[in-house]
Protein backbone atom coordinates (compact mmCIF):
# COMPACT_ATOMS: atom_id res chain seq x y z
CA UNK A 1 0.00 0.00 0.00
CA UNK A 2 2.00 3.30 -1.10
CA UNK A 3 -0.41 5.36 -1.11
CA UNK A 4 -0.79 4.69 2.99
CA UNK A 5 2.75 4.43 3.44
CA UNK A 6 3.07 7.77 1.73
CA UNK A 7 0.61 9.14 3.88
CA UNK A 8 1.85 8.14 7.00
CA UNK A 9 5.00 9.63 6.66
CA UNK A 10 3.62 12.71 5.71
CA UNK A 11 1.08 12.97 9.05
CA UNK A 12 4.22 11.81 11.29
CA UNK A 13 3.07 11.43 14.47
CA UNK A 14 -0.06 12.58 13.91
CA UNK A 15 -0.80 8.98 12.17
CA UNK A 16 -2.96 6.36 13.86
CA UNK A 17 -2.62 2.98 13.12
CA UNK A 18 -5.30 0.81 12.35
CA UNK A 19 -5.81 -2.03 9.98
CA UNK A 20 -8.24 -0.27 7.39
CA UNK A 21 -7.50 0.06 3.50
CA UNK A 22 -8.92 3.43 3.37
CA UNK A 23 -8.42 6.20 5.90
CA UNK A 24 -8.31 9.54 6.05
CA UNK A 25 -4.80 11.76 5.82
CA UNK A 26 -4.40 10.85 9.19
CA UNK A 27 -5.34 7.39 9.31
CA UNK A 28 -8.44 7.36 11.09
CA UNK A 29 -11.42 6.14 9.73
CA UNK A 30 -13.26 8.03 6.89
CA UNK A 31 -16.74 9.31 8.07
CA UNK A 32 -19.51 7.49 5.64
CA UNK A 33 -20.97 10.94 4.69
CA UNK A 34 -17.46 11.77 3.15
CA UNK A 35 -17.45 9.07 1.76
CA UNK A 36 -20.14 9.09 -0.34
CA UNK A 37 -19.97 12.74 -1.30
CA UNK A 38 -16.21 11.57 -2.36
CA UNK A 39 -17.91 8.73 -4.33
CA UNK A 40 -20.69 10.88 -5.65
CA UNK A 41 -17.76 13.25 -7.27
CA UNK A 42 -16.17 10.43 -9.11
CA UNK A 43 -19.59 9.45 -10.60
CA UNK A 44 -19.84 12.96 -11.47
CA UNK A 45 -16.83 13.18 -13.06
CA UNK A 46 -16.82 9.68 -14.82
CA UNK A 47 -20.42 10.33 -16.06
CA UNK A 48 -22.02 7.57 -14.65
CA UNK A 49 -25.44 7.76 -12.99
CA UNK A 50 -25.04 8.26 -9.37
CA UNK A 51 -25.82 4.94 -7.24
CA UNK A 52 -25.34 4.48 -3.06
CA UNK A 53 -21.75 2.84 -2.78
CA UNK A 54 -23.70 0.04 -0.97
CA UNK A 55 -24.89 -0.73 -4.75
CA UNK A 56 -21.64 -2.13 -5.67
CA UNK A 57 -21.88 -4.73 -3.20
CA UNK A 58 -24.84 -6.01 -5.26
CA UNK A 59 -23.33 -5.67 -8.82
CA UNK A 60 -20.17 -7.22 -7.16
CA UNK A 61 -22.01 -10.17 -6.67
CA UNK A 62 -24.26 -9.95 -9.58
CA UNK A 63 -20.63 -10.01 -11.74
CA UNK A 64 -19.18 -12.75 -9.87
CA UNK A 65 -22.30 -15.08 -10.56
CA UNK A 66 -22.48 -14.18 -14.15
CA UNK A 67 -18.49 -15.03 -14.09
CA UNK A 68 -19.54 -17.93 -12.72
CA UNK A 69 -17.51 -17.56 -9.83
CA UNK A 70 -18.56 -20.45 -7.04
CA UNK A 71 -20.75 -19.03 -4.84
CA UNK A 72 -19.23 -19.59 -1.48
CA UNK A 73 -15.81 -17.48 -3.01
CA UNK A 74 -18.40 -14.99 -3.86
CA UNK A 75 -19.48 -15.56 -0.30
CA UNK A 76 -16.01 -15.25 1.18
CA UNK A 77 -15.23 -11.63 -0.86
CA UNK A 78 -18.71 -10.09 -0.04
CA UNK A 79 -17.83 -11.13 3.76
CA UNK A 80 -21.32 -12.54 4.22
CA UNK A 81 -21.37 -15.42 7.00
CA UNK A 82 -23.89 -16.83 5.48
CA UNK A 83 -24.49 -18.37 1.43
CA UNK A 84 -28.21 -17.35 1.79
CA UNK A 85 -27.31 -13.37 2.12
CA UNK A 86 -25.11 -13.59 -1.00
CA UNK A 87 -26.93 -15.29 -3.26
CA UNK A 88 -30.93 -14.75 -1.69
CA UNK A 89 -30.31 -10.74 -1.37
CA UNK A 90 -27.50 -9.85 -3.10
CA UNK A 91 -27.06 -12.08 -6.16
CA UNK A 92 -29.20 -11.25 -9.42
CA UNK A 93 -28.48 -14.14 -11.65
CA UNK A 94 -28.97 -13.64 -15.61
CA UNK A 95 -31.16 -16.27 -17.14
CA UNK A 96 -29.38 -17.84 -20.50
CA UNK A 97 -31.40 -15.80 -22.93
CA UNK A 98 -29.84 -12.47 -20.74
CA UNK A 99 -26.69 -13.42 -21.35
CA UNK A 100 -27.07 -14.45 -24.53
CA UNK A 101 -28.15 -10.88 -25.26
CA UNK A 102 -25.26 -9.39 -23.26
CA UNK A 103 -22.76 -11.40 -25.13
CA UNK A 104 -24.53 -10.41 -28.25
CA UNK A 105 -24.28 -6.25 -26.96
CA UNK A 106 -20.73 -6.69 -26.05
CA UNK A 107 -20.20 -7.94 -29.67
CA UNK A 108 -21.55 -5.16 -31.06
CA UNK A 109 -19.61 -2.71 -28.79
CA UNK A 110 -16.23 -4.02 -29.16
CA UNK A 111 -16.95 -4.29 -33.28
CA UNK A 112 -17.04 -8.15 -33.12
CA UNK A 113 -20.29 -8.28 -33.97
CA UNK A 114 -21.59 -10.50 -37.17
CA UNK A 115 -23.64 -8.22 -39.65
Amino acid sequence: MLVQEEARKRAGDRWQESDLVFTTRNGTPIEPRNFNRAFEAHCRKAGVPRIRVHDTRHTCASLLAALDVHPRVAMRILRHSQISMTMDVYTQIPSPETRKALDRLNQSLDGTAEA
